[in-house]
């Protein structure tokens, strides 16, 4: 009975290890927070945060936000080493998750408090950036849910977001906007094709073809944008699309700019969440996607066409990764630039994952990155003493942090990589 005993009461062991060990590297990074909020984000005693809820042209204005700076920071000061310690008595794992995420919004909060020590800035602004930073990226992670979701990896999201964005630019100069969008949006669904009739067809390396069509894309792209772009400059030059202010709702303050006042594609990606959580969740056919990401040899069994399913649900993601990729032209600067996505659909992975495959989830991570985007920016304005490459290596920085699973582990789907052939 004892050897039968040992190997389950080494396992409790280990577990109760890797416990502490978690509740230790938690409690530890509060108490670190909260050592740099009191000894490098320190202010005068009589400084003040001003942020600004409202812009000049507001029908409804509201006053601005001032704080004290250095007692604001000595509070949360206290706040994170309470929250550090008590994790140190306690632990749990709720309780973890709780702390970590409170305290890094604590420390962000602090941060901001410390840039504008003395100084102002807008608040509303910043989160109506967030808002439009964070567009391609929940596009991206969302292309990135409806392959996965049917057990297939799409790294090759990058070059969808890409081939959209010179789809748009291309054809938005030279049949208007609404026409560049919808060739972006066909781009993409090609490359998702491309990508099925690799893997799920002929069973390629999910991985090597995503890559093989990033690189594919990054190349043609860049060709065509130095040696034809730049001689006929007429293919390159689109109008934006401009911000749709909503009556009534646009004028809200702060909520207003941030929702109601906003270009096409933050509307689309809104409502591509919203579509795709009740397809997913609420529909026989999201189901029956679902399942096919977790068994599909049992769900062959019952009936449902693997393969076809498989294939639609890849194209539908590069449709969206090609929306997606025309908001950089389309909905910014009205050009094409060599490869301006900068990475933003491995950043939508990483969103993807952060949210746990869930469309809202999803969402909200966007808006994080989107808002590490955001800042950076706001602070470059500001003058920080922080190197101006250091605050560009701020969104990265917070994809690291998310890959390297201090949010938690998530699950993907089982069978997620793995070729299927119907027998």
């Amino acid at each position: 009975m004892t050897n039968l005993n040992q190997p389950a009461s080494q396992s409790l062991t280990a577990s109760a290890r890797s416990l502490d060990m978690r509740t230790v590297i938690t409690g530890g990074a509060l108490v670190a927070l909260s050592l740099v909020v009191l000894f490098l984000l320190d202010t005068g005693v009589d400084s003040q945060s001003t942020f600004k809820l409202s812009r000049p042209r507001d029908v409804w204005a509201i006053g601005n936000l001032v704080v004290p700076s250095y007692w604001i920071n000595l509070a949360i000061t206290a706040v994170l080493a309470f929250l550090g310690f008590r994790q140190f008595a306690k632990g749990g794992a709720k309780w973890r998750t709780l702390s970590l995420a409170g305290g890094l919004t604590l420390f962000v909060v602090a941060f901001l408090v410390w840039a504008t020590a003395d100084k102002s800035i807008s608040l509303t602004g910043m989160l109506q950036a967030t808002v439009v930073r964070a567009t391609p990226i929940a596009l991206a992670a969302l292309a990135g849910i409806f392959c996965e979701r049917v057990a297939v990896i799409n790294i090759g999201i990058e070059g969808m977001l890409l081939a959209g964005a010179f789809s748009g630019a291309l054809f938005g100069s030279l049949l208007g906007g609404w026409v560049g969008i919808a060739g972006a949006i066909l781009t993409g669904g090609a490359l998702g094709f491309l990508l099925a009739a690799l893997v799920i067809t002929y069973r390629v390396d999910q991985i090597i073809a995503g890559v093989v069509i990033n690189l594919f894309i990054l190349g043609l792209t860049s060709y065509i944008s130095s040696q034809v772009f730049t001689e006929y400059r007429w293919l390159n030059n689109t109008t934006p699309f401009r911000a749709i202010k909503i009556p009534v709702l646009g004028d809200i303050p702060v909520l207003g700019p941030l929702l109601f006042n906003q270009t096409i594609f933050v509307y689309g990606a809104f409502i591509l969440v919203a579509i795709s959580t009740y397809y997913l969740f609420s529909t026989r056919h999201g189901l029956r996607a679902r399942a096919v990401g977790e068994h599909p040899r049992a769900a062959d069994t019952l009936g449902i066409d693997v393969i076809r399913t498989r294939y639609s649900h890849v194209i539908v993601a590069g449709m969206i990764a090609g929306f997606g990729g025309a908001w950089f032209t389309l909905g910014t600067v009205g050009q094409f630039d060599e490869n301006m996505t900068n990475g933003r659909g491995f950043i939508g992975l990483a969103a993807m994952i952060f949210g746990r495959w869930h469309p809202a989830g999803a969402l909200a991570a966007a808006l994080i990155f989107g808002f590490a985007d955001s800042l950076q920016q706001k602070l470059s304005i500001l003058n920080t003493p922080i190197p101006s490459e250091f605050l560009a290596m701020a969104p990265y920085l917070v994809t690291i942090i998310v890959v390297a699973g201090l949010v938690g582990r998530a699950r993907p789907p089982a069978a997620i990589g793995k070729a299927y052939t119907s027998e």
